[in-house]
């Protein structure tokens, strides 16, 4: 028999992991303060639980799948969680999941904290992948069951490094996405659709993750690691002065143009902290600057 899980929170996300449980073999006891949600589930196999203290007595793996961690508490609040590994899968800042994980040790119980890396329809999917940060030996204990959800990717034992890591993603997602949508945009105003658009989009992003010359990825990881930012004939100022250009035209087009302010005045603020003849990826410097 595989190792059984508990699943509390039915929301899109915690629906489908508890359907890939399921679907794997594992016997699956869910649990939601809306119980109603949980028919599809029971239908399908699951275990309803009648109150939180029932679901936990079920399983010694539960995962946590809720609108924030004050569901959490409120939830488990007054349950003793000795025994119980939580696996967290909800969205905190880092300082919360380490609260989190003292306040569940305070109950008994060890905490496994998460950042689920893609959508509730690719979950234990080819292509997913989750954060986990916490007691790797407790990782280690269930790292088959968690596997249903998508590759188990350990990320430290600070109980707020999977969220670090899940943010960080998550931003990298949204600007470049977003900056894709400003481009489409501004060039729209042309009459150029986005389908045009997009095979040149696509070859730039598909370069700046490669290793040839315009991977910049790898070329300001390497820099930002060994603390240099050559700036040779391609100035931060001189990228300053573009991304002057960049706000002119966004204004000139008639659309929003504080994204690109807001990227333009980053370029300045590390120019007038005298990185101006530096590269790039001397603008990290005034990222680490409040």
């Amino acid at each position: 028999m595989k190792s059984p899980v508990t699943v509390f929170g039915l929301g899109p996300m915690g629906a489908t992991m508890a359907r890939r449980f399921l679907e794997n073999g594992h016997p699956t006891t869910v649990w939601n303060r809306t119980a109603s949600k949980a028919a599809p589930l029971v239908k399908e196999g699951a275990t309803l639980a009648p109150t939180a203290a029932d679901a936990l007595a079920d399983s010694e793996l539960v995962v946590v799948s809720q609108t924030d961690y004050k569901a959490m508490y409120d939830s488990l609040d007054g349950a003793d969680l000795q025994g119980r590994v939580i696996v967290n899968l909800s969205s905190g800042s880092p300082g919360e999941l380490r609260r989190a994980s003292e306040w569940v040790a305070e109950r008994g119980g060890v905490l496994l904290t998460g950042g689920v890396m893609v959508p509730p329809p690719g979950i234990g999917r080819p292509g997913a992948y989750v954060f986990y940060s916490g007691p790797e030996e407790a990782l280690a204990r269930y790292r088959e069951t968690l596997g249903e959800l998508g590759d188990v990717t350990f990320v430290g034992g600070d109980p707020g490094l999977s969220m670090l890591y899940y943010q960080a993603q998550l931003y990298l997602f949204w600007s470049t996405t977003t900056a894709y949508m400003h481009a489409v945009a501004l060039l729209g105003t042309a009459g150029v659709s986005a389908q045009e658009f997009r095979p040149f989009a696509t070859s730039l992003l598909l370069d700046l993750g490669g290793d040839g010359p315009m991977g910049f990825v790898k070329h300001l990881t390497e820099e930002i690691d060994a603390a240099v930012s050559p700036g040779a004939d391609n100035t931060l100022r001189m990228q300053a002065v573009g991304a002057d250009h960049v706000v002119e035209a966004a204004r000139e087009a008639g659309i929003y143009a504080a994204g690109p302010a807001a990227l333009r005045d980053l370029f300045w603020r590390a120019v007038d902290a005298g990185h101006g003849e530096d590269g790039l990826s001397a603008v990290i410097e005034a990222v680490r600057r409040p």
